[in-house]
């Protein structure tokens, strides 16, 4: 399918204004770069949910924020959770540049979210961004009543380099789980566009390394402020499909976009989940491209798409869903476009 018409314009406005993504020099550019858009294409604040609070969170040498988001209506006092990680490539993103997605997902998914603001790199390079996801974590599942939720039906989720985070976690708490049986427990985990092979050269990867709003370059930027020296970029915190095991993880989410770069590597994932047996739903969103899921102004299918996620999470999750026509079970495998 060819790259959509909303997707196409807001990449030439891009070109346009001169503002294609490529190699950045100063770190606040990145930042105030997706903050700007964010601001344009998906305003924080705007989406009503039936509340919004804030919690801190005391991590190694410092503090981070969790908000949580509970859905509209009135909803269970307890209800399934949803741990949530910003993309941003490791060093920018925000809680406010997805604020408006966690509250699209709060209410479709009919969970109550949790998003990370976890501590961002030049400063607090690998691991530290991992470290506050894997404290965020231990911390929800231990205080479920803090937060809302029913601990055996708490997720992670996240989207780009927060995907990278939210599948790591899979994995250390399901290693975590073998020798400590109060190890938090994962219930399922949602990943849009993930970055899952920073080591990789996709056939997406080279074919789209310009052009489609995350370059190469960029990327290439993030990892030199991300990840130290003496750290190999095929360890499987940073490239969690290089493992050579899949076996025990969480039921799996993946949403992929056509026109993104880490298209390939997040279809990869799914294939390998599926072949160690773990339960995989999603979907390949024809002609989109990476953040799409963040631009409802800019993109309309967007709105879409989230409604498609929240009817695969309402199922998994035993929660009522929104249209009785779509209480069915959601094929096992990724959908590709």
């Amino acid at each position: 399918m060819p790259l959509d018409r909303h997707a196409r314009r807001f990449l030439e406005m891009l070109a346009a204004a001169g503002t294609a993504r490529g190699r950045y020099e100063a770190v606040e550019e990145r930042r105030e770069s997706l903050a700007d858009l964010a601001d344009l294409v998906d305003p924080p604040g705007t989406v009503p949910v039936g509340g919004v609070r804030d919690h801190l969170l005391a991590v190694h040498d410092g503090l981070i924020s969790l908000r949580i988001y509970s859905p509209l209506g009135k909803p269970a006092r307890l209800l399934p959770g949803m741990l949530f990680f910003h993309g941003g490539g490791w060093v920018a993103g925000s809680l406010e540049t997805h604020d408006g997605l966690c509250r699209r997902l709060c209410n479709e998914t009919g969970c109550r979210m949790i998003a990370v603001d976890y501590r961002l790199a030049p400063l607090h390079p690998f691991p530290y961004g991992l470290a506050d996801g894997w404290a965020a974590l231990n911390h929800v599942f231990r205080n479920p009543r803090i937060f809302g939720i029913d601990p055996a039906r708490l997720g992670v989720a996240g989207d780009g380099a927060g995907g990278t985070l939210a599948a790591v976690l899979c994995r250390m708490a399901r290693d975590a789980a073998k020798d400590n049986p109060d190890a938090p427990r994962i219930a399922f985990q949602l990943l849009l566009c993930p970055i899952l092979d920073v080591h990789g050269e996709s056939a997406a990867r080279r074919e789209l390394a310009e052009g489609y709003f995350l370059d190469s370059e960029t990327l290439r930027r993030d990892l030199e402020l991300y990840v130290p020296p003496d750290i190999e970029l095929s360890d499987v915190r940073l490239s969690p499909l290089r493992a050579e095991e899949f076996a025990g993880l969480p039921t799996a989410f993946i949403h992929t976009a056509q026109f993104d770069p880490f298209s390939d590597e997040g279809e990869a994932y799914a294939q390998r989940l599926g072949g160690f047996g773990v339960e995989v739903h999603g979907r390949a969103h024809a002609g989109m491209i990476h953040y799409f899921y963040c631009m409802p102004r800019m993109i309309p299918y967007a709105l879409q798409a989230v409604q498609i996620i929240g009817k695969e999470i309402r199922y998994a999750m035993d929660l009522p869903v929104k249209d009785r026509r779509d209480h069915r079970r959601i094929r096992p495998e990724l959908i590709r476009a």
